[in-house]
């Protein structure tokens, strides 16, 4: 395996969406389709999935961000309801699709780094009796 010394941290590959080994490919074909794998260094993007996290801490991390600022909006200079429609619903939905694609990418990156994959059972006994090579 080539080495990559200048590989990029795994915050910095995913805030630029880039490739967590050469730091050169980039990490999606499309806007959240991962790449089969990266043009530059021809990494396998097949260990890559990261489910529904990057939205659930996107849509956690701006929905109180913005709620919050809202919140201090509302009370200190109360503007009309559709005002605060107006500037919330955009702030939410833009937020949370800026945040998505560099969130995604940097759990990727992390999964690459830290070599996540699926649980494996070290060994698989039978119900009441120890695995083979077990003493007790």
């Amino acid at each position: 395996m080539t080495q990559y010394p200048n590989a990029p941290s795994s915050l910095v590959a995913g805030l630029r969406c880039r490739c967590p080994r050469c730091g050169e490919g980039r990490v999606f074909s499309r806007f959240l389709t991962v790449a089969d794998h990266c043009e530059a260094c021809g990494l396998d993007f097949g260990f890559a999935e990261p489910a529904d996290g990057p939205a659930f801490f996107v849509m956690s991390g701006v929905g109180i961000l913005v709620i919050a600022l809202w919140a201090i909006w509302a009370v200190i200079a109360r503007p009309p309801i559709w005002a605060q429609f107006a500037v919330v619903t955009p702030a939410l939905v833009g937020g949370c699709l800026a945040c998505l694609r560099p969130v995604k990418a940097w759990l990727i990156a992390e999964q690459f780094v830290h070599k996540a994959g699926e649980g494996q059972w070290e060994s698989l006994g039978v119900h009441g009796e120890p695995p083979k090579g077990y003493r007790w």
